[in-house]
Protein backbone atom coordinates (compact mmCIF):
# COMPACT_ATOMS: atom_id res chain seq x y z
CA UNK A 1 0.00 0.00 0.00
CA UNK A 2 1.46 3.52 -0.87
CA UNK A 3 0.24 6.59 0.07
CA UNK A 4 0.85 9.76 -2.19
CA UNK A 5 0.41 13.01 -3.05
CA UNK A 6 -2.72 13.08 -5.53
CA UNK A 7 -2.23 14.16 -9.27
CA UNK A 8 -4.72 15.25 -12.44
CA UNK A 9 -4.50 11.52 -13.50
CA UNK A 10 -6.28 10.29 -10.39
CA UNK A 11 -9.26 12.58 -10.80
CA UNK A 12 -11.33 9.71 -12.42
CA UNK A 13 -10.44 7.01 -9.86
CA UNK A 14 -11.07 9.56 -7.18
CA UNK A 15 -14.29 10.19 -8.13
CA UNK A 16 -14.91 6.78 -8.25
CA UNK A 17 -14.55 6.47 -4.75
CA UNK A 18 -16.46 9.30 -3.79
CA UNK A 19 -19.01 8.38 -5.77
CA UNK A 20 -19.12 4.26 -3.82
CA UNK A 21 -18.76 5.83 -0.44
CA UNK A 22 -21.54 8.08 -1.22
CA UNK A 23 -24.34 5.55 -2.45
CA UNK A 24 -27.88 6.88 -1.46
CA UNK A 25 -28.57 4.24 1.72
CA UNK A 26 -32.09 4.25 0.09
CA UNK A 27 -30.54 2.42 -2.90
CA UNK A 28 -31.17 4.89 -5.42
CA UNK A 29 -29.13 5.69 -8.36
CA UNK A 30 -26.82 8.48 -8.81
CA UNK A 31 -24.78 9.89 -11.54
CA UNK A 32 -21.16 8.64 -10.77
CA UNK A 33 -19.49 11.55 -11.74
CA UNK A 34 -21.53 14.13 -9.35
CA UNK A 35 -20.73 13.77 -6.23
CA UNK A 36 -17.07 14.25 -7.46
CA UNK A 37 -17.76 17.47 -9.22
CA UNK A 38 -18.81 18.38 -5.44
CA UNK A 39 -16.38 16.68 -2.87
CA UNK A 40 -13.27 15.67 -5.19
CA UNK A 41 -11.98 17.86 -8.31
CA UNK A 42 -12.04 21.02 -6.88
CA UNK A 43 -9.40 19.81 -4.32
CA UNK A 44 -7.13 18.17 -7.37
CA UNK A 45 -7.19 21.40 -9.51
CA UNK A 46 -7.26 24.55 -6.83
CA UNK A 47 -4.31 26.48 -5.22
CA UNK A 48 -3.72 26.17 -1.77
CA UNK A 49 -4.80 22.51 -1.17
CA UNK A 50 -2.94 19.57 -0.16
CA UNK A 51 -4.49 16.01 -1.39
CA UNK A 52 -3.31 12.50 -1.11
CA UNK A 53 -4.68 9.28 -2.52
CA UNK A 54 -4.02 5.89 -1.10
CA UNK A 55 -2.92 2.99 -3.72
CA UNK A 56 -3.27 -0.58 -2.98
CA UNK A 57 -2.88 -3.48 -5.94
CA UNK A 58 -6.34 -2.81 -6.80
CA UNK A 59 -5.72 0.96 -7.65
CA UNK A 60 -6.91 3.98 -5.67
CA UNK A 61 -8.73 2.57 -2.59
CA UNK A 62 -9.12 6.36 -0.48
CA UNK A 63 -8.01 9.69 -0.49
CA UNK A 64 -7.79 12.94 1.97
CA UNK A 65 -8.40 16.26 0.61
CA UNK A 66 -7.70 19.42 2.20
CA UNK A 67 -8.15 23.20 1.75
CA UNK A 68 -5.98 25.53 3.97
CA UNK A 69 -8.21 28.19 3.73
CA UNK A 70 -11.58 27.49 3.54
CA UNK A 71 -12.73 31.35 2.29
CA UNK A 72 -10.26 31.03 -0.46
CA UNK A 73 -11.10 27.65 -1.52
CA UNK A 74 -14.71 28.49 -1.44
CA UNK A 75 -14.30 31.60 -3.74
CA UNK A 76 -12.10 29.88 -6.16
CA UNK A 77 -14.63 26.88 -6.87
CA UNK A 78 -16.81 29.60 -7.11
CA UNK A 79 -15.65 31.64 -9.90
CA UNK A 80 -13.39 28.59 -11.56
CA UNK A 81 -15.04 25.39 -11.28
CA UNK A 82 -19.04 25.61 -11.20
CA UNK A 83 -19.74 27.95 -13.54
CA UNK A 84 -19.04 25.31 -16.33
CA UNK A 85 -20.81 22.46 -13.90
CA UNK A 86 -24.02 25.01 -13.45
CA UNK A 87 -24.00 25.29 -17.32
CA UNK A 88 -23.95 21.39 -17.58
CA UNK A 89 -26.27 20.25 -14.98
CA UNK A 90 -28.98 23.02 -14.78
CA UNK A 91 -31.53 22.62 -11.85
CA UNK A 92 -34.66 20.73 -12.60
CA UNK A 93 -32.79 18.37 -15.07
CA UNK A 94 -31.36 15.93 -12.91
CA UNK A 95 -32.16 12.15 -13.78
CA UNK A 96 -33.03 11.44 -9.91
CA UNK A 97 -33.52 12.88 -7.09
CA UNK A 98 -30.42 12.05 -5.53
CA UNK A 99 -28.53 13.45 -8.68
CA UNK A 100 -31.00 16.65 -8.07
CA UNK A 101 -29.89 16.77 -4.56
CA UNK A 102 -26.55 16.99 -5.90
CA UNK A 103 -27.15 19.56 -8.94
CA UNK A 104 -28.42 22.01 -5.70
CA UNK A 105 -25.47 21.49 -4.56
CA UNK A 106 -23.80 22.98 -7.54
CA UNK A 107 -25.70 25.82 -7.80
CA UNK A 108 -25.96 26.55 -3.87
CA UNK A 109 -22.85 25.50 -2.54
CA UNK A 110 -22.54 24.41 1.37
CA UNK A 111 -20.81 27.38 2.82
CA UNK A 112 -19.33 26.50 6.54
CA UNK A 113 -20.04 28.62 8.54
CA UNK A 114 -18.26 31.19 9.86
CA UNK A 115 -18.06 30.84 13.36
CA UNK A 116 -16.51 27.60 11.91
CA UNK A 117 -13.95 29.21 9.53
CA UNK A 118 -12.74 32.18 11.67
CA UNK A 119 -11.41 29.55 14.43
CA UNK A 120 -10.58 26.68 12.32
CA UNK A 121 -9.74 27.95 8.72
CA UNK A 122 -8.64 24.96 7.15
CA UNK A 123 -10.92 21.84 6.30
CA UNK A 124 -10.97 18.15 4.95
CA UNK A 125 -12.55 15.33 3.11
CA UNK A 126 -11.74 11.63 3.70
CA UNK A 127 -12.92 8.61 2.09
CA UNK A 128 -11.45 5.01 1.98
CA UNK A 129 -13.58 2.20 0.42
CA UNK A 130 -14.25 -0.50 2.78
CA UNK A 131 -11.40 -3.30 1.86
CA UNK A 132 -8.51 -0.34 3.33
CA UNK A 133 -11.14 0.90 6.40
CA UNK A 134 -10.56 -0.91 10.06
CA UNK A 135 -6.58 -0.78 9.42
CA UNK A 136 -5.56 2.70 11.10
CA UNK A 137 -5.56 4.41 7.93
CA UNK A 138 -7.95 7.40 8.30
CA UNK A 139 -5.80 8.22 11.73
CA UNK A 140 -2.19 7.64 10.00
CA UNK A 141 -3.35 9.77 7.08
CA UNK A 142 -5.49 12.74 9.54
CA UNK A 143 -2.83 12.92 11.82
CA UNK A 144 0.35 13.33 8.94
CA UNK A 145 -2.19 16.38 7.79
CA UNK A 146 -2.60 17.94 10.96
CA UNK A 147 1.85 18.06 11.59
CA UNK A 148 2.07 19.23 7.93
CA UNK A 149 -0.84 22.06 8.42
CA UNK A 150 0.37 22.93 12.66
CA UNK A 151 4.41 23.15 10.66
CA UNK A 152 2.66 25.03 7.82
CA UNK A 153 1.34 27.71 10.86
CA UNK A 154 -2.41 26.85 10.19
CA UNK A 155 -4.53 27.54 13.48
CA UNK A 156 -7.07 24.85 13.13
CA UNK A 157 -8.92 22.73 10.62
CA UNK A 158 -12.92 21.60 10.41
CA UNK A 159 -14.97 19.22 8.65
CA UNK A 160 -18.24 18.18 8.46
CA UNK A 161 -20.20 15.02 9.04
CA UNK A 162 -23.22 13.41 9.36
CA UNK A 163 -25.52 14.22 12.32
CA UNK A 164 -26.63 11.01 12.84
CA UNK A 165 -23.03 9.38 11.74
CA UNK A 166 -22.06 8.50 15.48
CA UNK A 167 -19.15 6.51 14.38
CA UNK A 168 -17.76 8.65 12.25
CA UNK A 169 -18.30 11.41 15.15
CA UNK A 170 -16.33 8.93 17.79
CA UNK A 171 -13.81 8.52 15.27
CA UNK A 172 -13.02 12.48 14.94
CA UNK A 173 -13.12 13.00 18.94
CA UNK A 174 -10.78 10.26 19.23
CA UNK A 175 -8.45 12.25 16.89
CA UNK A 176 -9.23 15.19 19.02
CA UNK A 177 -11.78 17.39 17.21
CA UNK A 178 -14.65 18.94 18.73
CA UNK A 179 -17.79 19.86 18.17
CA UNK A 180 -18.38 23.51 16.58
CA UNK A 181 -21.79 23.51 15.53
CA UNK A 182 -24.55 21.28 14.91
CA UNK A 183 -27.46 21.70 11.88
CA UNK A 184 -30.04 19.48 11.55
CA UNK A 185 -28.15 17.36 9.27
CA UNK A 186 -24.59 18.35 9.64
CA UNK A 187 -22.21 18.41 12.67
CA UNK A 188 -19.13 20.73 12.17
CA UNK A 189 -15.97 19.61 14.17
CA UNK A 190 -13.19 21.31 14.86
CA UNK A 191 -9.13 21.12 15.82
CA UNK A 192 -7.13 23.56 16.79
CA UNK A 193 -3.24 22.74 16.04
Amino acid sequence: MLTRPTRLDDLPAAYRVCHETGLPSDGSTRSPELLGHVYVGPYLVAPGTRSVVVVDDEGVGGYLLCARDTRAHEAWVERHWLPGLRADHPLGRARSISDQEIVELLHSPELAPEEVVDEFPAHLHIDLLSRLQGRGLGSVLIGDLLAFLAADGTRGIHLGVGADNAGAIRFYRRLGFVDVVRSDSTLYMGRRL
